[in-house]
């Protein structure tokens, strides 16, 4: 049978998602709780996360044959998965199924925090920023976001991906505020990102908040297809892979 799970996790002491020689990963724990149940599996993600990027709904999908319940399956799991990885949900599905394969749009949210100190209760999954950025400019150099581009402009060095072509379609910014500090959340969905794609789209927009560069400027980045002239690549940490969709 194949079976589908939804996964969360703080990312701040994983090295990523996949599975690696020796370093500590979410697929690595992951694989090794189902052993301990008794199910030796290969667990397939929707897509890596790097390093200290976190995920309140990754979805994966693992074969295995298992006389547990679905409903029963996430606590019989998490009882051998530490604090900082958990099951949320289960369900099974047809054998032609892949978590990967089959996503046809994922949604990630950047969150930041503008505050003259230093917050460590927001420090897991934020980013200190010490310069108030206008939501309004950003809100405005995101329209030139939304669509089909080639965004090799938002594309870290060192992947290897055939197209740089995606679709972002929609970012959402919201502001709120927490601890006496004013949160920025950055929601983007798009069928695909490429690597640190998102974190670099956050720091370009926090560079427009802050007057680094005009929303304009953005439009003519993309359309150069450069990465110098982009904003700096964000800190993993305010990262989190927020749903995964499949229709």
């Amino acid at each position: 049978m194949r079976y589908k799970i939804t996964v969360e996790y703080d990312g701040e002491k994983f090295c990523g998602w996949q599975r690696q020689l020796s370093d500590r990963t979410v697929q690595q724990t992951l694989e090794e709780a189902l052993e301990k149940l008794g199910i030796k599996t290969v667990v397939t993600a929707s897509g890596r996360t790097d390093s200290g990027v976190h995920a309140a709904g990754q979805v994966a999908h693992f074969d295995a044959e298992c006389s547990i319940p679905t409903d029963k399956f996430p606590l019989a799991v998490n009882a051998y998965l530490p604090d900082d990885v958990s099951v949320t949900e289960c369900e099974i599905v047809s054998g032609g199924f892949n978590a990967r394969f089959d996503a046809k749009r994922k949604t990630y949210c950047y969150r930041l925090y503008y505050s003259r100190v230093r917050h460590p209760l927001l420090e897991k999954n934020h980013t200190h920023v010490t310069v108030e950025p206008n939501e309004n400019a950003m809100r405005h150099a995101a329209e030139y976001i939304v669509g089909e581009h080639d965004f090799k402009c938002f594309e870290a060095s060192g992947s290897k991906v055939k197209s740089t072509v995606r679709t972002v379609y929609s970012i959402e910014i919201k502001t709120g505020e927490l601890k006496g500090a004013k949160t920025y959340e950055i929601y983007v969905t798009g069928n695909g990102f490429l690597y640190n794609m998102v974190r670099i789209i956050a720091g370009t927009l926090y560079y427009v908040g802050i007057g680094k560069l005009s929303p304009d400027d953005v439009k003519e980045i993309i359309k150069k297809k450069k990465r110098v002239g982009a904003g700096k690549t964000m800190p993993p940490k305010g990262l989190t892979l927020e749903e995964v969709f499949y229709q």
